[in-house]
């Protein structure tokens, strides 16, 4: 079982999200609780993928065309926390 950890700035992110997005993210966390970044590679649908540049070592996932969630997997310690969930646009807000 992998622990799903949040930012702060997630949750309002969410909380902001239109209600299919909340629902989507939902069933994202409850995939990757039980299989972890496999079971997210698994699902065509999410197009799980490592992203590069400012985000190099964290990947991301399709919500919708323009919804991701992107999160960072520690292995060692079997966890994932979530970044960001944000309309597509990789630039880090600092």
């Amino acid at each position: 079982m992998w622990s799903i950890l949040r930012e702060r700035k997630t949750e309002k992110q969410l909380e902001k999200a239109p209600k299919e997005i909340q629902v989507r993210f939902e069933k994202w966390r409850d995939l990757a609780e039980v299989e972890g970044p496999l079971g997210l590679l698994r699902i065509k649908g999410f197009r799980d993928h490592s992203l590069k540049g400012e985000w190099a070592g964290a990947r991301s996932s399709y919500l919708n065309d323009q919804w991701r969630v992107i999160y960072v997997v520690i292995a060692k310690e079997i966890k994932i926390i979530v970044m960001e969930v944000t309309p597509h646009d990789y630039r880090k807000k600092s």
